[in-house]
């Protein structure tokens, strides 16, 4: 499992993810392993009601992105491991389509990787809402 890629919903589960990470060498440094489940939500930014939503990636450059973002959060001091799986089909309302999962020695620069890592897939990654 490389630290970032899509899959086909269903292929991936949080506890495969966090699984991985305790397989780090340096996970007995960390002190905490913290997460980011996004899922779809029931009304869109507008108001309007939604009932389901279709994702589609470019998943070869997607992949080489969210790796990307990985590989450079985990250069982060007190950052042992990064991951971001993002999920790609159709989802239905409360359904879960990405798992950012960060392992870190302190809270603090814990959460500001986890925050940063969800701000750059949002803007970066090449997967999109279909038509």
């Amino acid at each position: 499992m490389r630290s970032g890629e899509v899959h086909n919903k269903g292929e991936i589960s949080l506890m495969d993810i966090i699984g991985e990470i305790r397989k780090n060498p340096n996970i007995n440094k960390a002190g905490a392993i913290a997460c980011f489940i996004g899922i779809v939500r029931g009304e869109s930014q507008e108001g309007v009601p939604v009932e389901k939503l279709e994702l589609e990636a470019y998943e070869e450059k997607a992949n080489e992105t969210l790796t990307g973002i990985c590989e450079d959060i985990k250069h982060r001091e007190g950052i042992i491991d990064v991951h971001i799986h993002h999920n790609v089909g159709e989802f239905g309302v409360g359904e879960e389509v990405v798992y950012v999962v960060v392992a870190g020695k302190h809270r603090k620069e814990l959460f500001s990787a986890l925050i940063d890592a969800v701000e750059r897939y949002k803007k970066e990654a090449q997967i999109w809402k279909a038509a």
